[in-house]
């Protein structure tokens, strides 16, 4: 991941997280989010069969991207509305939150990028294994 030409963060194996907060988010969607990434099953075990979580897999990281555009509304017209997104006042504790949590409960340092910054991500999805998890739908 690089803002303004520069390199600032990057992993090799693990998990790529796009993060999208918006204002009734809450510290317990922050808690269950972060178990329900560090606990997901999507590595596949010796018989290659998707049943190991990162926790299983010491040597695979987190890559934390915070992306308002997760929020994009396309009801209305041809322009995405990004009403639902939190502004920074808001969206940038909760996103310190997150990654206090997410390093906390897998038990090393999560790498991210630069909230607010246009970044140039890269991502080699290997697999591919593309997963949206919705704390407001928890059930």
């Amino acid at each position: 991941m690089a803002v303004e030409g520069k390199e600032i963060s990057s992993i090799d194996e693990g998990l790529m997280v796009l993060l999208g907060i918006e204002d009734n988010d809450t510290d317990e969607d922050v808690q269950w989010l972060c178990s329900k990434i560090v606990n997901l099953r999507i590595f596949d075990d010796e018989q290659g069969v998707m049943n190991e979580s990162i926790l299983q897999n010491p040597g695979m990281d987190i890559l934390l991207v915070s992306q308002f555009t997760l929020f994009a509304s396309t009801k209305k017209g041809n322009r995405p509305s990004y009403i639902r997104a939190s502004k920074p006042d808001f969206a940038v504790p909760m996103y310190e939150k997150f990654i206090a949590e997410l390093s906390r409960q897998l038990g090393k340092e999560v790498k991210t990028g630069v909230f607010g910054a246009y970044m140039q991500v890269s991502l080699v999805n290997d697999g591919p294994v593309t997963i949206c998890i919705d704390t407001k739908n928890k059930e």
